[in-house]
């Protein structure tokens, strides 16, 4: 893609012709297409399109084709959006004591792999300050306690606002929000859970997986709602692994799985490629 492109992301009830008329407005404003990717569910009758597309002389996107969009979102009862192609998204990180998650992430992230800009960090303990120290970002240390909850979640949604983040992403964040919280932040919360979800949610998934003999361990990352570990799943890692397999082996093979797990996840979202739905995700590819 070059420099001019942007995204054009539209949900609405199927029908005949939607394609077409997204077509159609392209062309009338001259605009190139040079992708697009579309899915029409036939089970709730929910079409999902993403297009990128190139405004004449790779320039800003006509005003008057936003109006155009936004005259035919209203007849196809759509929601909408558009988007420059490249535009780094705010991305908050929160962390408990593990590190591989929010690394992989700030790895990717400074090779200009990832579309984010990592505005800060929270943390619920100092475990992680030091180690974190040279990326020069701004740390939040957060405590929680069931008793200071209410009060820890006010202070988080003031760093939210006081950074701009538009993502929030728990890279092994092991503290449960409430649901008020998680209803604040639908559709731009991210977690990854160290299991094959929808199997060992909760606490001590390996250990889990291990008393009941598995062959095949996993990572997901999925979208935070109030039910735990069940929001809609974004992207899933697996590897096959033996009787051998001790829970501590497990937990490290799970490492890089979380990593990747999370990383594609946050890449897919932070291009405008997942479609939330009835508890789940349409993920078009690049």
């Amino acid at each position: 893609m070059t420099t001019g492109d942007h995204i054009l992301t539209l949900s609405c009830p199927d029908r005949v012709g939607i394609v077409a008329t997204l077509a159609h407005l392209m062309e009338a404003h001259e605009c190139f297409i040079a992708s697009s990717r579309t899915f029409g569910d036939t089970e709730s009758g929910q079409f999902f399109a993403r297009l990128v597309f190139r405004a004449p002389e790779g320039g800003d996107v006509p005003l008057s084709l936003l109006g155009d969009i936004e005259e035919a979102g209203e007849e196809l009862e759509a929601d909408w959006s558009v988007a420059p192609v490249g535009q780094r998204m705010r991305t908050l990180l929160l962390v408990s004591k593990s590190d591989h998650c929010a690394n992989t992430l700030l790895y990717a992230s400074r090779r200009k792999e990832l579309p984010i800009d990592v505005v800060g960090i929270v943390s619920n303990n100092e475990t992680l300050k030091d180690q974190f120290a040279h990326f020069g970002l701004p740390w939040f240390h957060i405590p929680v306690t069931a008793a200071t909850k209410p009060e820890a979640e006010a202070r988080l949604f003031h760093v939210i606002e006081e950074t701009g983040a538009d993502l929030i992403v728990l890279a092994r964040y092991m503290q449960v929000l409430s649901d008020d919280a998680c209803r604040e932040l639908e559709g731009r919360c991210i977690n990854i859970h160290h299991s094959f979800l929808p199997s060992f949610k909760g606490a001590r998934p390996y250990h889990q997986a291990h008393a009941r003999g598995v062959k095949v361990i996993g990572a997901t990352a999925h979208y935070v709602t109030a039910d735990l570990d069940e929001g809609p799943i974004i992207t899933q890692v697996t590897e096959n692994i033996d009787h051998t397999y001790t829970p501590a082996d497990m937990i490290e093979t799970g490492r890089h799985l979380e990593g990747t797990a999370l990383l594609r996840a946050v890449k897919a979202h932070a291009e405008h490629r997942v479609f939330s739905h009835a508890g789940r995700t349409i993920v078009f590819a690049r």
